[in-house]
């Protein structure tokens, strides 16, 4: 970046005839200005300048100079312009991972509005349940559901995951209610099958704050939350689930509420992000957009 510079310094001279006027129009002293040309000189191992008492005219090595590296000049002060501009506006392409079904579900609809909102952004949105390696994979940008692994990613929360398990009335009528977290023994519990495993140990908190950890089996398990849904509508068995994914169904009677009075801890939906030093404005506009649309209140919970 130097030599740029000083090349830059050179081909100003050129334009207006003298040193001290090019340091002017750079805001240089003449001294500084004439050590940066030597330097340039010194460290191509040519002469760029004929210094006479009048004027200075360029030797036919700075005439080339000239020729060729005005045009490197000018490509890298639009390179800069546009970067400084990028780094103040909404702009560029954002490249987002998430949840496949809360993607679907929630991000999507407020999509076409955070566009219209950011005419000069490029939006890229790629659905996927696994964990994704949001650097290794160039995204800028992931949106997690559950809890967090400890990482070396900056993560901020957009809306609370609260949980609860759930059960067809049909299927309630024909097994009875469970009463405590030991009844489930005796139920069809469906299994979600995680980037952790099996997840058949429930945890529950009773009405004066005590852990219980209660283990669960049954006929049907599954790595997607829709199968997942379905069964449990379907009168499959008790599930345990996000509000998120089941509150209309919850809202309509086909699911209601199991063990009510155990609660389930509630987790978090998180926007996660590279740690950076200067977070791109198209990133901070993309969370503060969907942490205002989602935010205390998040659609499931009104």
């Amino acid at each position: 970046m130097d030599r740029i510079g000083d090349l830059g310094l050179f081909l100003r001279v050129l334009d207006l005839g003298s040193i001290s006027a090019a340091a002017r129009s750079l805001d240089l002293s003449v001294a500084v200005a004439s050590q940066r040309l030597k330097r340039l000189e010194r460290e191509l191992g040519v002469r760029l300048l004929h210094r006479t008492t009048r004027r200075l005219h360029a030797t036919p090595e700075g005439m080339q100079l000239a020729e060729q590296g005005r045009a490197l000049v000018e490509d890298l002060e639009a390179l800069t312009g546009g970067l400084r501009q990028g780094a103040s506006e909404v702009s560029g392409t954002l490249r987002v991972t998430m949840s496949a079904a809360f993607g679907s579900q929630y991000i999507s609809p407020l999509l076409p509005e955070f566009l219209a909102l950011h005419p000069r952004l490029k939006l890229s949105v790629n659905l996927d349940d696994q964990i994704v390696d949001l650097v290794g994979s160039g995204f800028d940008l992931g949106i997690r559901v559950g809890a967090l692994d400890d990482s070396g990613l900056v993560a901020r929360q957009l809306a609370t995951n609260r949980r609860v398990l759930c059960a067809s009335p049909g299927y309630l009528q024909r097994h009875g209610v469970p009463r405590t977290p030991a009844d489930l023994l005796n139920h069809d519990c469906l299994l979600l099958v995680g980037s952790r495993g099996r997840q058949d140990t429930w945890h529950f908190r009773d009405r004066k704050g005590r852990a219980v950890a209660q283990r669960v089996q049954g006929r049907f398990e599954t790595n997607q939350g829709e199968l997942l849904r379905d069964a449990v509508v379907a009168g499959l068995g008790i599930a345990m689930h996000s509000v998120w994914h089941v509150h209309q169904q919850l809202r309509d009677g086909r699911l209601q509420v199991v063990l009510p009075d155990h609660a389930i801890a509630t987790t978090g939906i998180h926007a996660v992000m590279p740690q950076r030093r200067l977070v791109p404005p198209r990133v901070r506009a993309f969370v503060d957009f969907l942490a205002e649309r989602l935010g205390a209140q998040p659609p499931w919970e009104r």
